[in-house]
This record gives structure tokens, C-alpha cells and sequence, in this order.
């Protein structure tokens, strides 16, 4: 599971149409942390402090396990959709080898396109998953890719540069076709109505019906059904085509699988060598059984400084939260600022004994609950070019309750988000008053960073599900659910006087800035990520407008929680702190009641009248107030480079890192150097 940044001062601004590009430079510490804004999106960078003190041997570990994360990258883009490899190439050769006037609105509306595309992973949003409307002409398009050497135009066998014009034309340009990656409105086929490429010729029905068919309900350590497979029906038969060696997807896992055992080679110690062993090994095979035991040897490798996940992960992209994109990783231990997370994970029987949910929901024995503040090395896959500030692994809850999770927290990615946020004027413009914006200034970069600890290291971890429970029993309404039971459980201990006396936060008031920032995005300001007339979809934020929705409502009668108006704006007002927390406790205990017994009705009852819809006059008010700011509300990064250095005779002798490498540079060259799926998958 995944945490997302929520802090709005570091993500903020109107969305947009793929319109105008601008280009924002800024330094802060000597450092240039952004790159460049277009549409709504803005490219930061991040450093990677530490690295050059690494030992050789980490070093050359680290970069094995980059080339491996870089090498799934085409998987994403498939998953993602299935004419997205197509089209990405199509518009990459339009770009490169287009001998036209490429100072036209149409070709530079066509260039903001293509840099959507790469950080969509596809031609949806990222985030919203709604289809990216584009502002040049079919025309333009089709005489600029006709004008090409159709040997740089990704053709299947036989076919012209005519004919893929007529095939993937309407994808682009059809708002008809495909207009949702993934698809939540309740009472549609989620499956026929999502452009996510995890079926093919099946129905929600029919899908649900061939996992629930596979399921022991007395299996107390069951597998992830259809974490890394594509079901499809042919000649009238459901089956299973697994991403494999030798199976789908074969020819990106082999180049993955190629590194990972060069990345074995040089292991820190034995048992990080046996988690890459037995990653190998699922690859090879598929078996979901060998995902369990990596999960399982990793999960339990705490000595490692240098550390990774790279495979099938995250469900989010999935409508039916079963199938995982492909997403990595790579980062080693910050071994100072890890202090935080470890004094968390070694009370967290504490924290877990003192939750103000039922006990029967509660674990009477906390396992191998871990957490650590790390330094990103490479983002790749699910993770790239927008990327999660925390994550809490694996996400099999049997083996949460047997064997432990880590959990972290990427202190240079939120660093480079605090850094880029700073001076934007956003809390200017949003918060209610004076005190609010000072406790913010002053207490917010602590909490923000202590709340995501909390959420990653014990919220995901906390709980337990009743004996035969399904864990995938909430089924499109559970990744929601899930985040929201997280993120309550941070709320609701960022409070606690035991956040004090363990040093955590420096005094009983710091807790207030991260409950202002979290009901002031949750009720308005995250508004600004869903265009006009949009209801909200993507897991995150109907996590926090359910959260945000259902205290207001319940706080009404005493005016925990107000909106109220001011200049002809509407500012969030908290009038009552302590009632506020009692108020997430109570949700807190009914979420954990919920995903505890597998209560679908109650999930989507919560989920259906809270999270959902949009206030259309207030969200109108949001984004014109957003739109002066000039900021984005979506960030994403591009990586460093790491280049290995070696002598006369080959032999690695250090591993660089540079960070001057641009946005298109970078996406063309991973292109060109990690591309090795086929157009047609």
C-alpha cells in the first residue's frame, strides 16, 4: 500500500487541458529542484544524498537493481492499456524525426501531449484516469507520421503507416473509446468500462465468479489470486496468461530477471541474497506461491542497508483490486533520520492495545512491524515519474499477521515536495487565518512526515480480519477502505500525548496543523485534481473526502468542523480540536469493523455517500481561486543517472550519479535503452 502526498502546498494548481507549456526555474540550496511545468504537472528533481558513501560493493549493487527497475518500464504502459506502447512510439518518432515546422501550435501541443503520455505511463491520467484530451489536429497528426521512415513507426507485420493512422486515430481522438483507465461508478461492469489492459473478453461478473471459484475459504495463508496475470477469454474459455518468464511479458522479465541476478552477485549478506534468489525464481515461474515466499524472506531482511521492491505490487489500476501493476523501487537506509520510525515500530503493541477499535479487530500480538526512513536511489514503473511518499509491504494480510511488514518513508522525495512547496502562496490563498498558516509554517513539514509514518508503519499493519473473512471481500470499494483505515489511524495517534513523551512532535499543539491541512484538502482544495462535472475515482482522495465528509457531517450539531465565508471565500474553520479526534476514532472503529468482517455493504454504503461526489459550486470556486497561483497540482520526478567507472582492464572501480539530465532526454533515452516489449502484447 501506498501513502500519497496530501499536503496541497506541495502539489497545487488548476487543472488542465493539454494547452500552453511553461518552463519554471527555481533554486533552492544550490540545488535546481524543478525542472519544468506543463498542463497540470510539474517535474522536480531529487537528490541522492549519501550515495557517495556507500561502499563500492553497495554501489554496484544499487546499480544493478536500477537497470532492473528501468527494464520494466514497458510493462506499466501495456498494463496501462493496450494501444499505449503503440502510441507512445508513434508520437516518440513524430517528435524525433518530424522535418516540419515544429514551432506550430499544433506540434507544440502535440509535444505537451506526449510528455503527459510519459507520465501517465499511457494515455490516461495518472491520477484521475480519465483520457487526456488533445489540442492538435487529427490532421496535423496523421501528414506528420505519413511524412516518417516507416521503419521508425511501430507497424505490425504487414501493416502501413495508412493503416495504423486508421487503427489507433480513434483511441486518441474518440472521447467515445476508452475514456476511463479505471472505472468506480457504482452499478456499471467495472471491467468493460475500464481501459486497463488486466482482461480481455470478459465481464465483472464472469471475472469475479472465475476468482471466487479458486478460493478456499478455509486456506488460512492463501495467495493473491490474479495478482500477475491477464484473464482473458478465447474460443468461449476464461483463463489466466501469466506475466512470466516464458510468458506474457517475457521479453521485458527476462532483461529484468538478467539484472537482478548480477544484483545477487554482489548481495550485502546472505539473506538479501536469498530475497533476490526467490524473486528470480517467481519470475521464472509465475507461481504465486514463490511470491509469497519472497515476500516472506523480505519482509524479514532488516540488516541490508541497500534495499528494493520490483515486480506485480500495487492493485489501485485494477477496477476489481485484485491484478497489481509493475513498479520499483531501489533505495538504501537514512540511518539518521530512521530514529523516528524506529521509536514508532518499537511501540507499536502500544499503539495497536490502545486503537480505539472493537478488540475483537485487534491483533493481540503485533509481528515484525519495521519501518525506516530511506533514500531513493531509482523510481520505476507505478512509482515513475509520480511516485508515493510512503509504502507499507506486502500487502497479503495473512502474511502482515504472521510474519511482519516494513514499512517506509522516502525522506528525499519529501524533502524535494517540501522544498519545491515552499513560498508558493498557496496557504496564502487557502488557510483561514493567520494562526492557521504560522502552525503550519511552523509545525507542518514534522507532522505531514510524522503522519505518513504512522499511516505506512502502523495503519496498514494494525487490525486483523475475523477468521474466514475474504480479504478481497470489499472488492472495488477495498483499496479505499484500506487507505482510509490508514490514514484514520494516523490522524487519530498524531494527537496523542504519547507522540510527546516519545519526543516525536515538540509540544500538545503541533498535531493541529496536520488536522487543518488534512480537512482543508480532504473538503476543498484536493478538488482541484478532478475536472468540472467529474466525480472523484482514484483511491487516495475518496479516501480523504470520505474521511473529511463524515466528520463534518457527524460534527454539525456542535460545530466541530465548519465551512464558512469570508471576502466572498469559503475557508475551512475548526472550532474544536479534541472532538475532532473523537470523531476519527469513531470512524476509525467503524472502517476497522468493516474491512475486519468483510462488510461490502457497509464499504460501499460509506464510500457511495461521502467520498464520491463533488460540490459543483464550491469546486468551481476552488479552481478559479487555484488557477491565479500559477501552480500544478500533480509532481513528478525525473532520476539521476548513475554511470559505472572502470579501469583499463573493465573492472568497476566507482559508480557517478549526476542529476542534469532533462524530462524528454530522459524519457527518449529510456526509450531507446529499455524498451523491449513488442508494440502488440
Amino acid at each position: 500500500m501506498k501513502k500519497q502526498i496530501i499536503a496541497m502546498a506541495a502539489s497545487a494548481a488548476i487543472l488542465a487541458s493539454c494547452g500552453g507549456q511553461t518552463t519554471v526555474k527555481e533554486t533552492t540550496n544550490k540545488f535546481d529542484y524543478t525542472v519544468e511545468q506543463f498542463a497540470d504537472l510539474q517535474i522536480l528533481r531529487y537528490q541522492v544524498p549519501g550515495f557517495e558513501n556507500l561502499t563500492l560493493k553497495q554501489k554496484e549493487l544499487v546499480y544493478y537493481l536500477t537497470q532492473a527497475a528501468l527494464e520494466g518500464r514497458d510493462i506499466l504502459f501495456d498494463q496501462n492499456g493496450k494501444y499505449n506502447l503503440r502510441i507512445r512510439r508513434m508520437l516518440e518518432a513524430v517528435y524525433t524525426g518530424y522535418q516540419g515546422d515544429k514551432t506550430t501550435p499544433d506540434f507544440k501541443n502535440m509535444e505537451v501531449y506526449l510528455k503527459r503520455v510519459w507520465f501517465s505511463n499511457g494515455i490516461h491520467h495518472h491520477y484521475g484516469t480519465e483520457k487526456f484530451v488533445p489540442n492538435f489536429s487529427q490532421d496535423f497528426l496523421r501528414k506528420a507520421v505519413l511524412s516518417l521512415d516507416a521503419s521508425t513507426l511501430p507497424l505490425a507485420d504487414g501493416q502501413t503507416a495508412e493503416q495504423l493512422c486508421d487503427e489507433v486515430f480513434p483511441v486518441i481522438f474518440d472521447p467515445t473509446i476508452m475514456p476511463k483507465r479505471v472505472n468506480q461508478a457504482d452499478g456499471e461492469d467495472l471491467v468493460l468500462t475500464s481501459a486497463g489492459n488486466y482482461y480481455d473478453g470478459v465481464t465483472q461478473q464472469e471475472a469475479e465468479a472465475f476468482y471466487s471459484a479458486m478460493k478456499d475459504p478455509n486456506d488460512e495463508t492463501p495467495v493473491s489470486y490474479g495478482l500477475n496475470s491477464r484473464l482473458v477469454k478465447e474460443d468461449g474459455k476464461i483463463q489466466e496468461k501469466v506475466w512470466k518468464v516464458g510468458g506474457l511479458y517475457t521479453q521485458a522479465i527476462e532483461k529484468i530477471v538478467y539484472w537482478l541476478k548480477k544484483a545477487e552477485t554482489v548481495a550485502e549478506n546472505e539473506s538479501q541474497k536469498a530475497v533476490i534468489a526467490q524473486l528470480v525464481k517467481f519470475y521464472e515461474t509465475g507461481d504465486l506461491k514463490d511470491f509469497d515466499d519472497y515476500a516472506i524472506l523480505w519482509v524479514k531482511d532488516l540488516d541490508s542497508r541497500i534495499d528494493f521492491v520490483n515486480g506485480f505490487t500495487e492493485s489501485y489500476g485494477d477496477p476489481l483490486g485484485m491484478k497489481a501493476s509493475w513498479e520499483s523501487l531501489v533505495n538504501f537506509k537514512d540511518l539518521e533520520a530512521t530514529h523516528r520510525t524506529e521509536v514508532i515500530s518499537s511501540n507499536a503493541q502500544w499503539f495497536e492495545d490502545h486503537s480505539p477499535v472493537d478488540s475483537a479487530f485487534k491483533k493481540e500480538k503485533v509481528k515484525g512491524v519495521s519501518a525506516k526512513v530511506i533514500t531513493a536511489a531509482i523510481l520505476a514503473g507505478d512509482l515513475y515519474p509520480s511516485t508515493a511518499i510512503g509504502i507499507n509491504l506486502p500487502n497479503a494480510n495473512w502474511i502482515r499477521a504472521h510474519h511482519g511488514s516494513k514499512s517506509v518513508t522516502i525522506g528525499n522525495i519529501t524533502d524535494a515536495y517540501n522544498k519545491a512547496a515552499h513560498g508558493n502562496g498557496f496557504n496564502e490563498e487557502f488557510a483561514y487565518s493567520d494562526a492557521e498558516i504560522q502552525s503550519i509554517d511552523k509545525y507542518g513539514d514534522i507532522v505531514d512526515e510524522l503522519h505518513t509514518d504512522l499511516h505506512e508503519c502502523l495503519g496498514h499493519g494494525s487490525g486483523k480480519l475475523l477468521p474466514g473473512v475474504d480479504p478481497d471481500a470489499l472488492r472495488a470499494y477495498g483499496s479505499t477502505i484500506e487507505e482510509a483505515r490508514a490514514d484514520l489511524f494516523g490522524l487519530y495517534y498524531v494527537a496523542d500525548p504519547k507522540l510527546v513523551e516519545l519526543k516525536l512532535v515538540p509540544d500538545a499543539e503541533a498535531y493541529k496543523s496536520g488536522y487543518y491541512t488534512y480537512l482543508m484538502n480532504g473538503l476543498m482544495t484536493q478538488l482541484v485534481r478532478i475536472e468540472p462535472g467529474n466525480n472523484i475515482e482514484e483511491a487516495h482522495m475518496r479516501n480523504r473526502q470520505l474521511i473529511a465528509r463524515w466528520v463534518f457531517e457527524k460534527g454539525a450539531a456542535d460545530k466541530v468542523v465548519e465551512m464558512v465565508k469570508k471576502e466572498g471565500k469559503t475557508y475551512v474553520v475548526i472550532n474544536d480540536y479534541q472532538k475532532l479526534r473523537t470523531l476519527f476514532g469513531e470512524l476509525l472503529a467503524e472502517i476497522q469493523r468493516i474491512k475486519s468482517t468483510g462488510d461490502y455493504e457497509g464499504a460501499r454504503a460509506l464510500v457511495e455517500n461521502y467520498a464520491v461526489k463533488v460540490d459543483p459550486v464550491l469546486h468551481a470556486e476552488v479552481l478559479a481561486r487555484y488557477k491565479k497561483l500559477n501552480l500544478a497540482p500533480y509532481k513528478g520526478f525525473v532520476n539521476p543517472k548513475y554511470e559505472l567507472v572502470t579501469d583499463a582492464n573493465g573492472n568497476i572501480t566507482d559508480v557517478t550519479v549526476s542529476y542534469d539530465e532533462g524530462y524528454a532526454e530522459q524519457m527518449l533515452r529510456y526509450s531507446k535503452d529499455y524498451s523491449p516489449l513488442p508494440s502488440v502484447n
